[in-house]
């Protein structure tokens, strides 16, 4: 699918609320409906021969979740972790799964006059993971399809076809 239809799917639907949080410099959007809930960072459990992106597991109410740094994810030059380190419980697919940030800003309607498609820039970020930038006054948000970045073959969340 390419960036103009995504951007028109995005046009169709209306205006939408993102979760805004930080990684760096840079301040990034994902869909409202795919979070469940945000909380503290805790340090979870390491599991074996993850990959370094994929600091560990928590147990989350019964539910064995695996926790991604995105910073780490994004090759951000710091992660530090600190009292305004969150990690952001996602629900994609019947899949939970924990992203962690380093701030959560707040959430974000924006209009579909708002959007735009994203520039195919060299970006650490897979481009197919971006749908687009969205803007409001002077803030500038990364917006991403956060269900195809957690499920990208390298993240090894989602099990492998036999």
């Amino acid at each position: 699918m390419g960036m103009m239809e995504k951007v028109d799917d995005l046009m169709v639907s209306g205006a939408r609320e993102y979760l805004t949080f930080r990684l760096d410099q840079e301040e990034y959007g994902i869909d409202i409906l795919k979070v469940q809930e945000i909380r503290g960072y805790e340090p979870p459990t390491r599991v074996a021969n993850a990959p370094d992106f994929i600091k560990g597991v928590v147990n989350l109410r019964g539910t064995i979740v695996p926790i991604v740094d995105m910073r780490l994810k994004f090759s951000c030059s710091k992660a530090e972790y600190n009292s305004f380190t969150v990690v952001i419980i996602l629900n994609l697919r019947n899949r939970i799964v924990g992203i962690v940030v380093d701030s959560v800003s707040d959430v974000m309607e924006l209009p579909p006059e708002n959007l735009k498609s994203a520039p195919d820039i060299d970006s650490v970020i897979d481009s197919g993971s971006v749908l687009g930038l969205g803007s409001l006054g002077d803030r500038m948000l990364i917006l991403l399809d956060i269900e195809r970045l957690m499920s990208a073959t390298d993240m090894g969340l989602v099990g492998a076809t036999e």
